[in-house]
């Protein structure tokens, strides 16, 4: 026995001796950098369709045959272009029986006149009855009915004749033609179509969390004197971006239970076309303006107990601080609070690391450098293990 707790004690010397292992171990070594709150625009990119501003349907709107064909498919036309024109002679025929029409019910009117001017001076001489000068002006009073009805026939037939010319309905893109020449067409036959493209409209799917960006959009719907509506830029097919600049100018007031997403939509100028209808293109849009925010590094947050946190170094300790996140900018998380102006939160070196546990800080001069100095260490122990399995 006594043998064996001299042999003890001397195991216990040599592992509370400096070399044997169970001494202080040195702090960890960590890189910080500074931080200080700014101001921070949240931009959100979102898969689209470009549709015309207004995509009208040229119909016929009267019968006959379609003599001529008076654009070019896919030609640029102005409000007021003539498209086609339809036969016009039984038009022309209709307005001239309207108008003799008009022309009997004129005589016939000028007579009445002349009778009831008659029978009323006789009357006012006691000369006639009380029943005959009725008689008089009730006869004027229905030649001024038929008057006016054929006055309204004239109308019809000149409206009607009108008609035999298509005119295009506002500026655009005319479509192709849907019937050709000499077919016999009937009242509201579509003859074609004319898309409108400057402005040219693009309609998207705005996430069900982006609801910034919703109200914004319908108070500057329903209220003049309410905040601008939100900015939104535009990326073409072959990647290029559009010069011009467009607003949201409308969100739908319900979400799509399917996908979880509300239909919005984007205005933007197309005075050159260079934004073809149908065309996919991403837009992008400012959903939100944050002041006073912390940008850092996303390898800085981790999880502890209460959420996600952040260690603060401070004299010479990492401190676990509580932080709400908001979200994430060119790679960059966004701290929306639990950090303060001069903080400097660890960005390398948390790996075993608690609260409260003394640290070597090394200072980095921004948050790109950590980035870069973590690549170039991978790189050299990549290098490092392909010598170890060459040798």
């Amino acid at each position: 026995m006594a043998v064996g707790l001299s042999a003890c004690g001397q195991d216990n010397d040599q592992a509370g001796a400096p070399g044997g292992g169970g001494g202080d171990r040195p702090p960890p070594p960590v890189v910080v950098v500074g931080v200080e709150p700014r101001s921070v625009e949240v931009i959100e990119e979102y898969a689209a369709r470009a549709r015309g501003s207004r995509e009208v349907q040229v119909r016929a709107r009267v019968d006959g045959i379609l003599e001529e064909r008076l654009y070019t498919e896919g030609q640029m036309v102005s409000e007021g272009d003539a498209l086609f024109r339809i036969d016009r002679e039984p038009y022309e025929i209709a307005l001239k029986r309207a108008e003799a029409e008009r022309a009997n019910a004129q005589a016939e009117l000028n007579q009445a006149n002349r009778e009831w001017r008659r029978i009323s001076t006789l009357f006012n001489q006691n000369a006639v009855s009380e029943r005959e000068r009725d008689s008089a002006l009730s006869a004027r009073e229905l030649a001024e009915a038929r008057y006016a009805l054929t006055e309204a026939g004239v109308a019809s037939a000149e409206l009607n004749l009108s008609y035999t010319q298509v005119e295009a309905p506002l500026d655009g893109l005319t479509g192709l033609e849907s019937f050709p020449e000499g077919s016999l067409i009937e009242r509201g036959t579509l003859l074609t179509t004319v898309t409108q493209q400057d402005p040219i409209h693009v309609r998207f799917s705005l996430p069900e969390r982006d609801a910034a960006l919703q109200r914004a959009a319908r108070r500057a719907m329903s209220d003049a004197q309410a905040e601008a509506p939100r900015e939104a830029w535009l990326t073409l097919p072959d990647g290029s971006e559009y010069e011009e600049r467009g607003q949201i100018d409308f969100t739908d007031s319900t979400i799509d239970p399917r996908t979880g997403s509300v239909s919005a939509r984007a205005v933007f100028p197309n005075p050159e076309g260079l934004v073809v209808p149908g065309q996919f293109v991403r837009v992008r849009v400012l959903v939100q303006e944050l002041d006073d925010v912390f940008l850092v590094p996303q390898e800085a947050v981790g999880q502890g107990p209460g959420g996600p946190r952040i260690f603060v170094v401070a004299e010479d300790r990492a401190h676990a601080r509580d932080v709400a996140l908001g979200p994430i900018v060119d790679n960059r998380q966004v701290v929306l609070s639990g950090l303060e102006a001069g903080d400097r939160i660890i960005v390398s070196g948390l790996v075993m690391l608690q609260d409260g546990m003394p640290v070597q800080v090394s200072v980095a001069d921004s948050a790109e450098d950590v980035v870069e100095d973590e690549t170039a260490a991978e790189v050299s122990l990549d290098a490092a293990d392909v010598d170890d399995e060459e040798a």
